[in-house]
Formats: structure tokens, C-alpha cells, sequence
């Protein structure tokens, strides 16, 4: 999947490929040699001017991406052992909410995500990653084990938004989520929430209530997305560009804003360029901030937790 941005970076690689094709064929001249490394080094200032510079909207495309890593391929990649836990123990098993215990560097814990599908069928199986309400209730029902064998938690935030359908609302959507974000606040064990693709809304915020709530440099969080928010403001999805700047969804918006706290370094041209190297990168930043958070007792953490999400908006005329 090729993205509009990156077109003139395809354009020099399918170059330096030709080149290379003609030194293996040409005796490896040195001449078409040294242009190689030229091209080489064209190509890495260009992917670097290009993705240190990416607009709002070329960012929320890259969270997009058909070849970003899922929840899923982070449990994998991650997890020494996985457990997935299934059901809200009331109406159904959500597909598109995943719920486990694993071992990530030797350390329990339950890991819980939003999971999407990568073709059709998957898809419609994880409902585009739009949990319904016995999703959340599946997550908090987790949680609250964990709490009990006092595990730490973490979160892996990907989705457009909670399913929006006559039944979910009918099965109590709003109130599955309300009730996720009010006992998140009070888990006694350490919480890490990390958005590893989109971040929409309460969809997002009813399992990204934490003590450390991070983000992967390319991805977004919102309360709508860019198109829902165009059509809303003109009538139409085609000033989504316009609305995701309005927005400022940005990892570096939300620090900037104080909304998040942190953000999780990506290989040069998104997480799905290198995903080995995003996988280690989230390993380690999950280690160390339990780590971390450890040090802290169940008292302090709560406290720190209620006085950060409470301070936010906050301003002085």
C-alpha cells in the first residue's frame, strides 16, 4: 500500500533498484557504483524530510496504514505466552476486543486491544476493530481479575470508535464506557495505555484510563475523527485535511496539550516499515514504565491518576 506522500520516495527506490540491477550486470563499474551511493543518500534525506514534516492528515494515514501491526502482532511478538480470555459473561465474546494474560519480559501481566482485520473476512469477524458493549464489559471483567491477582495492566488503543449501532446503544454502549473510564480511575495495579494506530473518541477512551498513557509517534487521538468531523462542520468529507489540522489529533499535539504522556519513537517511515524494531521499542517502554510505576504504592498511583485526568482542560481567564 502505497500512500500519495510517498510516491516520490517509491520513484527513487524503483531508481536505486535499476542501478543496482546494472552494477551486478556491468562488472560493477565503479562509476555506476558511486551513483548508487548518491541515490542512497538521496533517498535517506528525502524519507526523513518527508516524515518529519507529514501534515495532520498525512500522520492519521499512517495510522491507517494495511501494514501496520495490530494487537494481535505485538501479543505475538511480545508475549512469551499468551492466554486470550473470552467473553463479558452477560450477552456475548466481543471479537473486536482482545483479552489476555501473558509474560513480556519475564513479568505477568494482562494485556487487553482493540483488534481490526487485515482482509474481508477478518474484518466483519473484528467488526474494523468497533467493539460493541460487551467489549468493554469484557475488558473491565479482565481488569478486575488483574486487579485481584494484582498483575499490571496494559492497553493497546486501535479503533475508529465504539460500534455506533442501534444495538450497541440498545445493550448500553454509553454506559459500558462510562463505567470502564469511572473504575479504571480506582485499578489498584499499574495501568499503561498505549495508542498503536487511531484513537477515536470514547471507542478509545474506555480502556485508556491509566497511570502513563502513551502514543506511537504516527497515530492519532481524537474526540472524531477528521472525515466525521468534516461532515459534520461543512456537510461534506472533503475538508477532512482541513478538519484534522483544526483538530490537532497529533501525538505532538496531545503532549503539547498535556493530554498524553508520552510519545513512542517509530522507524523512519512508520511502524509497518520495521516492525521488529517497533515491537522491541514497545517492549521495552512497557517494562520500564511498570518499572517505573511499581516504585509507586496502589494509594499514590490512584491519587496521581484522578489529579491528571482531572486537571485536564483546566484554565485560568
Amino acid at each position: 500500500m502505497l500512500l500519495d506522500f510517498e510516491q516520490p520516495i517509491a520513484d527513487l527506490e524503483k531508481r536505486l533498484a535499476e542501478m543496482k540491477r546494472d552494477f551486478a550486470n556491468n562488472g560493477q563499474d565503479p562509476d555506476i557504483q558511486e551513483g548508487i551511493q548518491l541515490i542512497e543518500k538521496s533517498l535517506l534525506n528525502l524519507k526523513k524530510t518527508t516524515y518529519e514534516n507529514l501534515t495532520r492528515w498525512q500522520r492519521v494515514q499512517l495510522s491507517r496504514h494495511a501494514d501496520r501491526p495490530y494487537t494481535l502482532d505485538y501479543i505475538e511478538a511480545i508475549c512469551d505466552d499468551f492466554i486470550e480470555l473470552h467473553g463479558d459473561r452477560n450477552v456475548a465474546d466481543d471479537k473486536a476486543m482482545i483479552g489476555g494474560f501473558g509474560t513480556i519480559g519475564g513479568k505477568s501481566m494482562l494485556i487487553i486491544g482493540h483488534q481490526k482485520g487485515r482482509n474481508t473476512k477478518q474484518r466483519q469477524l473484528r467488526n474494523f476493530g468497533m467493539a460493541n458493549p460487551e467489549g468493554y464489559r469484557k475488558a473491565l471483567r479482565l481488569m478486575k481479575v488483574a486487579e485481584k491477582f494484582n498483575r499490571p495492566i496494559v492497553a493497546l488503543i486501535d479503533t475508529p470508535g465504539a460500534f455506533p449501532g442501534i444495538e450497541a446503544e440498545e445493550r448500553g454502549q454509553a454506559e459500558a464506557i462510562a463505567r470502564n473510564i469511572r473504575d479504571m480511575f480506582m485499578l489498584k495495579v499499574p495501568v499503561v495505555c498505549i495508542i498503536i494506530g487511531e484513537g477515536a473518541s470514547g471507542g478509545a477512551l474506555g480502556i485508556a484510563i491509566g497511570d502513563r498513557v502513551l502514543m506511537l509517534e504516527n497515530t492519532w487521538y481524537s474526540v472524531i475523527s477528521p472525515e466525521s468531523c468534516s461532515s459534520i462542520l461543512w456537510r461534506s468529507w472533503e475538508y477532512k485535511e482541513q478538519a484534522a489540522e483544526a483538530l490537532k489529533l497529533t501525538a505532538k499535539d496531545m503532549q503539547q496539550n498535556n493530554l498524553i504522556d508520552g510519545i513512542i519513537p517509530e522507524p523512519l517511515g512508520g511502524a509497518h516499515t520495521n516492525p521488529h524494531e517497533t515491537y522491541e521499542t514497545i517492549k521495552q517502554t512497557i517494562l520500564n514504565t511498570l518499572k517505573e510505576l511499581e516504585k509507586l504504592t496502589p494509594e499514590e498511583r490512584i491519587s496521581q491518576r484522578i489529579d491528571k485526568f482531572t486537571s485536564m482542560g483546566v484554565y485560568n481567564e
